[in-house]
């Protein structure tokens, strides 16, 4: 009896698993919503491919930190440009309008006001009103929203509402308050101004720590999950500072804020901030993604590989000293190819004394700016002068946790010829701030077909 049951159970789900179907019955695979690669707004596809990674020639500094070493590595896209600073603006003020906005809706929620009482219950959470949620919604917040530190997390904000920054339309004393506490102290202030708390523009950021999960399976999730608490606002000071006996005091009041600046490269940002800058433009463009239906999200931003980066300077030419190709960094007609210190206590030679827009001067074959001068870029790689010769020569890459000191490349507008040149290696510390580092993004290629070799048949 029980043998027939089973049975006529198998049959049962046999055909209820057959029903409703267009498969006919074959192995068909499950099928996604179909999917385009879609370029990222300023970036240009780094098609991958194989080169000779390091000096190509004598190292006439005796650095011995790079030697000639094939690698390969995949398809990526890059920013055609150097960060610049109204692109960094836009996450710094991101962050500030998050912190307050998030400040608002606190004490909105303390005071007990709603949006029906406007003032400062137009910035409330929310979910302060539970009608209009969905199903899912409101089981979220009943069942994980507050557990955390302070009772508000998972809480949403309204962004529906502007800020208000003119503080003659406060709409009352509460808004007043908030906007107080972001502020430097009265007695901080001169000259009629007050001015933001930099210090308290701080994003906050979960990722999990792929290679420490790969190489110890016993870990569990949790375990891996790193939180990141990150102060954005560039290090202005490292204008005053990086110079000693020097006048550079407009550079520091003016260069990162001023829109006289803005397509100039920002400079002032640790590895660490470029980093949570990575996180951020994820995020930021994934709940674009959200907000469109059926649209899928985006892999990650982040920070070039050390062999990503020397492979896109070099736009495709091999054993080339500069990203222009030859041994010299003037054109045939006399003028500079890069923003750099071509002569002794010159640095006007090129025509530029501290930065230059960042569409400065010709791009290499990649369509990429500045890959050589005007400011040094972070890229993800811990610097061990001896770690081309144990990396692997498929994507090749090195960030050790507990080195931090961490590669840029490319040479700046305070440097010699020698540091623009594409294979030459230098570092700073991971939380050290220089007016003339800054930096690039990279996303991955979702693919493999796109290889230099195909790309010029």
């Amino acid at each position: 009896m029980d043998m027939k049951k089973f049975v006529l159970l198998t049959v049962l789900l046999t055909l209820l698993a057959s029903c409703g179907s267009n498969d006919r019955g074959e192995l068909v695979g499950v099928k996604g919503k179909k999917w385009h690669p879609e370029k990222p707004y300023g970036m240009e596809l780094v098609p991958g491919g194989a080169f000779i990674m390091g000096k190509a020639d004598d190292d006439l500094a005796g650095v011995h930190d790079a030697p000639a070493k094939t690698v390969t590595v995949r398809a990526f896209y890059m920013d055609e440009t150097e960060i610049t600073n109204s692109e960094y603006r836009q996450f710094v003020n991101w962050v500030r309008d998050s912190i307050i906005r998030t400040k608002l809706a606190i004490l909105a929620d303390e005071v007990g006001m709603t949006q029906e009482d406007g003032g400062i219950g137009e910035f409330a959470f929310k979910d302060a009103d539970t009608a209009n949620m969905s199903v899912y919604e409101k089981y979220m917040f009943e069942n994980y929203t507050g557990l955390g530190p302070t009772g508000y997390e998972g809480r949403k904000l309204n962004h529906d509402v502007d800020l208000i920054f003119d503080t003659d339309d406060y709409p009352d004393m509460y808004y007043a308050e908030v906007m107080d506490t972001m502020h430097l102290p009265i007695e901080e202030s001169y000259n009629g101004q007050r001015t933001w708390d930099v210090n308290k523009f701080k994003f906050q950021y979960t990722y999990m720590d792929i290679q420490k999960a790969a190489k110890n399976r016993n870990l569990k999730r949790k375990d891996v999950l790193i939180k990141e608490q990150i102060e954005v606002y560039p290090d202005t000071t490292t204008w005053i500072r990086d110079f000693a006996y020097s006048y550079n005091e407009p550079m520091h009041n003016d260069y990162f804020w001023h829109d006289a600046y803005s397509d100039y490269p920002v400079v002032g940002v640790t590895w660490k901030q470029a980093k949570a800058f990575c996180q951020w433009r994820t995020l930021y463009k994934n709940s674009y993604q959200k907000s469109r239906k059926g649209a899928a999200l985006v892999n990650s931003f982040r920070l070039p590989s050390e062999a990503e980066w020397e492979y896109a300077a070099r736009g495709g030419l091999q054993a080339a000293t500069y990203p222009w190709g030859d041994y010299y960094t003037k054109s045939d007609r006399g003028c500079f190819m890069a923003n750099f210190k071509p002569v002794r206590g010159d640095y006007a030679a090129d025509q530029a004394l501290y930065t230059v827009e960042a569409k400065s001067y010709e791009p290499n074959d990649y369509n990429l700016y500045n890959m050589a001068g005007n400011v040094s870029e972070w890229v993800n790689a811990s610097y061990d002068p001896s770690s081309y010769d144990y990396v692997s020569t498929v994507n090749p890459s090195l960030n050790d946790d507990d080195n931090q000191r961490k590669v840029v490349r490319g040479g700046s507008w305070k440097d010699v010829a020698y540091f623009l040149q594409v294979s030459s290696r230098d570092y700073e510390y991971a939380d050290s701030a220089r007016c003339y580092i800054g930096f690039r993004t990279v996303q991955d290629y979702m693919g493999t077909q796109v290889t230099k070799n195909a790309k010029n048949k």
